[in-house]
């Protein structure tokens, strides 16, 4: 999917916890990635519509849309069928990693964040030059 925000490849990430949402983008910034920021779902999709990024690393309960729903209505749409979206969630990874990736999320990550983990699935889907 091309990114509409430049060369640099931008990540949205939709996380209703201020200080969660702060860490991630201060970690992804440090690595070379540009980040813009949603706070619930419906506004997820908002952003995803004018903004066109090159990843979704979401939670999966937000409010107004959970996870689920954002991640089903992004593979919906042609323009966004094609983008990476990972969740990062707390939840039981046995009971919603299965759910998750139904819905048609690329990739289930749990919290707190294996760093190694995130690294390897941020090579794997958008990748830095």
């Amino acid at each position: 999917m091309t990114d509409k925000l430049g060369a640099q490849p931008t990540i949205l990430i939709v996380e209703d916890d201020d200080d969660s949402r702060l860490m991630l983008k201060t970690l992804l910034e440090m690595k070379g990635y540009k980040v813009i920021e949603a706070s619930n779902g419906v506004e997820a999709t908002e952003v995803v519509t004018f903004l066109r990024p090159g990843m979704l690393i979401m939670d999966l309960q937000l409010p107004k849309l959970h996870g689920f729903a954002v991640t089903r209505h992004m593979r919906q749409r042609e323009e966004t069928r094609d983008m990476p979206i990972i969740i990062l969630s707390g939840h039981d990874p046995q009971q919603h990693r299965p759910l998750a990736l139904a819905a048609g999320c690329n990739e289930y990550l749990t919290k707190p964040i294996d760093f190694d983990k995130l690294d390897g699935v941020l090579s794997r889907f958008l990748p830095l030059d």
